[in-house]
């Protein structure tokens, strides 16, 4: 008889639970793949070795042209789905889950390693987020976990200027308005920046590391104007960095900071759509003044503290975008950008400084670049793709370090699309730069670092650009 109940209550149980499941079961589940990457080979014939290396000026990042730029792969696997509440499709929220899978070259190619061996390579995880949007028919967003949140970039520079937030926190959007709560914080901060996350802590009688978090604010507000021609963005953040613990064997003060910020983006009427004109500005103050090295993340605080109160109080970085593109004809392009950036830490030096780690960095800055890159269409499939860029940065006191950059790159596209964005791209690259005697002496750029003082620096290859989604 107990056998009987026992049966009788599992298949009830069963059936319940398959009832249940079948409500919640989502059937309208996509599946997405997506990958962006620049990968190839690269020459330099009057370099030692003859290894490809980038010609721009150090501590600028593709600032001077990307097309020299190591190699990186990224994967985008993504679940999309819109679970209907009751039956009613407009109280329907669109969800997705993404993650981002990176990989890039530490050494020479990204490919160049067997099944023994990783040396050269890099691998992260940048992205794994949950977005909830248009919750129940709504004007609300909402999202939590690591993603690159990014808006507009320069992209033949790389240089995502204004409002790039890349790293782990929450936000949340109603319409025009955009809140964003964001903790980025490293470990390893002595080979990275400046401002000390990570201390030691003795509570418990042993060493441990532990890390005191950074808390960055942000507002974002977009506004359209003239039937969206024009929009204007405006950005406020605020960072607040607590004091490291009372039993730490490092004490480091609490610290803080700001950013103000405005940009407008105009559509531009031309023969082919698709012109634009951007144009930014934006301050930043105390620990919120990165960043450096190509890096726009405010987080990523610049220089040294003040040598009394090692604190960032005083500390600035203004930072100035002109980007625009004009779509002339079916046969011309033309996309050009000059960026001007001036910054210091919270040492009262205008030169070097001692920082948190006792090493004497530079606490003042100031770059300038510019860059014109000319599309022409020889065809649906042939594009010829020729750049001039030209950049400069004084460190400190020093002499001002120059570069001046020619590229010329015949091109194949697959997808025969006459656009500044088809792609995938096929280049075959010829890159001639030349380098003032600040440059020259001081090494100041990857390709002098490895090929010593020269005047002129040579890069050849034939590589390829992809995005799809």
């Amino acid at each position: 008889m107990k056998t009987k109940v026992f049966k009788c209550c599992f298949w009830l149980l069963l059936i319940i639970s398959q009832i249940f499941h079948a409500q919640i079961v989502i059937k309208n589940k996509d599946f997405s793949f997506g990958t962006t990457g620049r990968i190839g080979a690269g020459y330099s014939p009057n370099a030692d070795g003859k290894t490809g290396r980038q010609l721009n000026l150090n501590n600028q990042g593709s600032l001077g042209g990307r097309m020299d730029q190591g190699d990186y792969v990224d994967f985008l696997p993504a679940f999309h789905f819109t679970p209907v509440v009751d039956g009613d499709s407009t109280k329907s929220t669109k969800i997705d889950m993404q993650a981002r899978l990176s990989f890039y070259s530490g050494g020479t190619f990204l490919g160049n390693v067997d099944s023994k061996s990783n040396q050269g390579m890099i691998i992260a995880l940048p992205e794994a987020f949950v977005e909830a949007r248009n919750i129940m028919g709504s004007d609300w967003d909402v999202w939590a976990g690591s993603r690159w949140l990014r808006y507009d970039d320069i992209h033949i520079a790389d240089y995502f200027y204004f409002d790039d937030h890349s790293a782990t926190g929450w936000g949340a959007r109603h319409k025009n308005t955009r809140f964003s709560m964001f903790f980025p914080a490293v470990i390893d901060t002595a080979s990275t920046n400046s401002t000390p996350y990570s201390y030691t802590n003795v509570i418990s009688g042993t060493k441990n590391l532990i890390y005191r978090q950074r808390e960055v604010f942000i507002l974002e507000q977009i506004i359209p104007f003239k039937n969206d021609i024009h929009k204007l963005k405006l950005l406020a953040e605020f960072h607040n960095v607590e004091k490291s613990g009372d039993n730490s064997m490092e004490q480091y003060p609490s610290d803080n900071g700001w950013v103000l910020g405005a940009k407008l983006n105009t559509n531009l009427k031309t023969k082919i759509t698709g012109s634009f004109n951007q144009i930014s500005i934006r301050y930043g103050n105390g620990i919120a003044n990165g960043g450096d090295s190509g890096n726009t993340q405010t987080w990523r605080t610049y220089g040294a503290p003040d040598e009394i109160n090692k604190t960032y109080k005083g500390a600035y970085s203004l930072t100035a975008v002109e980007h625009i593109l004009l779509n002339l004809s079916n046969r011309w392009s033309v996309n050009a950008y000059a960026v001007y950036t001036q910054s210091k830490g919270g040492s009262n030096s205008n030169n070097k400084a001692i920082d948190y780690y006792q090493r004497e960095i530079f606490n003042k800055k100031s770059e300038f670049n510019s860059g014109l890159r000319a599309t022409y269409y020889f065809n649906n499939w042939f594009h010829i793709l020729s750049e001039l860029h030209f950049a400069t940065r004084k460190d400190g006191n020093q002499n001002t370090a120059s570069m001046t950059k020619l590229v010329l790159a015949p091109t194949i596209v697959p997808t025969a699309e006459r656009s500044v964005w088809a792609r995938p791209h096929i280049r075959f690259i010829a890159e001639v730069s030349r380098y003032n005697n600040q440059a020259m002496n001081t090494l100041y750029s990857p390709f002098l670092q490895q090929s010593g003082s020269k005047r002129f620096g040579t890069y050849f290859g034939v590589r390829t650009e992809w995005w799809i989604f």
